[in-house]
Order: structure tokens, then sequence, then C-alpha cells
């Protein structure tokens, strides 16, 4: 993915200040801050999916207190595991790597990499996407009282959060440099 179709690093790029642009045409620096730019808009992508489920993951929370309330049980066991399933992919996500290898590190990525892993993580913004597209789906079933068809949109529901999770397990893969 070429700096000219991702809008995260564009941005990035164009909010460097007169320091940096000098950095930038420094021999040998030039790379280097080149690297730095395509992290940086990684993290970006990165805190706009965390976001993303983590409003998908309180709106969870309130469908799970109305189940209750309602005492749906048979649905509100299966929300529990939802909410459990898309926490623990939302941390993930928030507390993962950046891209970045040091010097010494054994596995090295390069701007490539940084560039097919950014790309990547667009399209898990898309899947985001349809995790809270799944959740409103739920949350319009729960207040309008379709208890039955609750059931199904939390099965749903399940099936996009497990989606983004095994996209974003191959995420490492781009890291170390396994998946083309």
């Amino acid at each position: 993915m070429s700096s000219t179709t991702n809008p995260y690093f564009d941005r990035v790029k164009s909010q460097t200040g007169l320091l940096e642009k000098i950095e930038l045409v420094v021999p040998g620096f030039h790379g280097y801050k080149e690297k730095e730019m395509r992290r940086e808009s990684d993290k970006l992508i990165r805190n706009q999916i965390y976001q993303k489920l983590s409003d998908a993951e309180a709106s969870v929370k309130d469908i799970y207190r109305s189940l209750v309330t309602q005492g749906a049980n048979d649905a509100w066991d299966d929300t529990d595991h939802l909410l459990a399933r898309l926490d623990r992919v939302t941390e993930r996500i928030n507390h993962s790597e950046y891209g970045y290898s040091g010097f010494f590190d054994s596995t090295k990525v390069h701007e490539p990499d940084l560039d097919r892993m950014m790309g990547y993580d667009i399209q898990l913004i898309q899947m985001a996407d349809s995790v809270t597209t799944s959740v409103q789906g739920l949350k319009d079933s729960v207040d309008n009282g379709r208890l039955q068809e609750a059931k199904g949109k939390v099965n749903d529901a399940m099936k996009s959060v497990d989606a983004l999770e095994n996209a974003y397990n191959g995420r490492k893969d781009i890291i170390v440099g396994v998946q083309a």
C-alpha cells in the first residue's frame, strides 16, 4: 500500500513540523523518519479500531443489563459470553505492538511490511464496523422486546467478533513476515 492510498499515513505526514521536514531530507535519516510516520499512522488506525470496539462493548453491557432486567435468562448467558470475547479482543488490539522492531530484535519490520500491516488494519476497521452494526441489531431487538430474535442477533454479533479476532490474529504474521 503506497502512502498515497493511506489517509492515515498522509495525515501523519501532513502534520510534520519544520524540523521533521528538514530531517526527512537528511541522508540516512529519511528512512528512519518514514518508518516512524508509518508506525504513528498504524497507531492511529488501531486506536480507531479500539474506540469502535469499546463503544460496541459499552452497548453490549447495556444490552446485558436490559436482558437481566427483562428476565431473559436464555439470552443473557450468551450475551455475557459475547461481552467477555469482545472485551478480550478489544484489549488485545489496544495493547498490541505498533509495528516496531528495535535494532537488536531478531525480527525486523520493514516499510513494505508496515504498509501491508496498515492496509490490513484498515480492513480491521471495516470489520469493527461490522461488529458495531451487529451489536446495534442486537440492541434494537432487545429494546423492542423481540427476545427470540435477540438470541440470533447475539450469535450474529459473536460471529462478527470471531471474524475480527481471526483476522487480527493474522496481523502478527505480517509483523514477522509470514503472510504475503
